[in-house]
């Protein structure tokens, strides 16, 4: 896992050096399609980081789920009173 990881880190590097590349090549261009091409190399320079990150977010909620619930043994051991004095009701 720790490798896929890294391969994926890599070629997020490499894929936002590229898009940096392009954005400068873009600028210092001067061709009529050129500004439609700029907008859009800076908007995805902006966005898939910002998507890299909410997936990577959504990786480690799912790999970590919360913890199951107790279950009705579990209560049973548990004191009825958590340390309290005991009112005098009793519970059934």
């Amino acid at each position: 896992m720790q490798k896929i990881k890294h391969i994926a880190a890599m070629i997020g590097v490499v894929f936002l050096i590229g898009m940096y590349v392009v954005t400068l090549i873009l600028g210092l261009t001067a061709s009529p399609a050129t500004q439609n091409m700029l907008m859009a190399s800076i908007v995805c320079t902006v966005v898939i980081p910002v998507l890299l990150y909410a997936m990577m977010l959504v990786a480690r909620v799912l790999e970590h789920p919360k913890e199951e619930p107790p279950t009705a043994a579990q209560d049973k051991k548990k004191p009825s009173n958590d340390g309290k004095k005991n009112s005098g009701i009793k519970k059934t």
